[in-house]
């Protein structure tokens, strides 16, 4: 299974329900909801998809036939930011 994790530990601040993640290598910033906020902090170590899909759905209560794929699609927007990175 494909795993996942953090490219580097860069600047994160959360206000209220919002993540400011600081790219410092590309100097690029990026904002995330609370629950891409969740998925950005599972991140400090490696995770799979389906491992991160089981934590959302625990922790907000969601049964929803999409959050897999959601998630997937999530993951390959932070690698295109250069923010994740598939983990060795």
């Amino acid at each position: 299974m494909t795993q996942y994790i953090k490219k580097r530990n860069y600047e994160a601040v959360q206000l209220d329900d919002q993540w400011i993640i600081l790219n410092t290598d590309q100097f690029t910033v990026t904002k995330l909801n609370d629950l891409g906020g969740y998925c950005w902090t599972l991140l400090d170590s490696p995770q799979t998809v389906e491992r991160m899909t089981q934590l959302v759905e625990e922790k907000y209560h969601l049964d929803n036939n999409f959050l897999s794929s959601n998630i997937e699609e999530f993951l390959q927007e932070l690698i295109e930011y250069g923010l994740v990175q598939h983990a060795v």
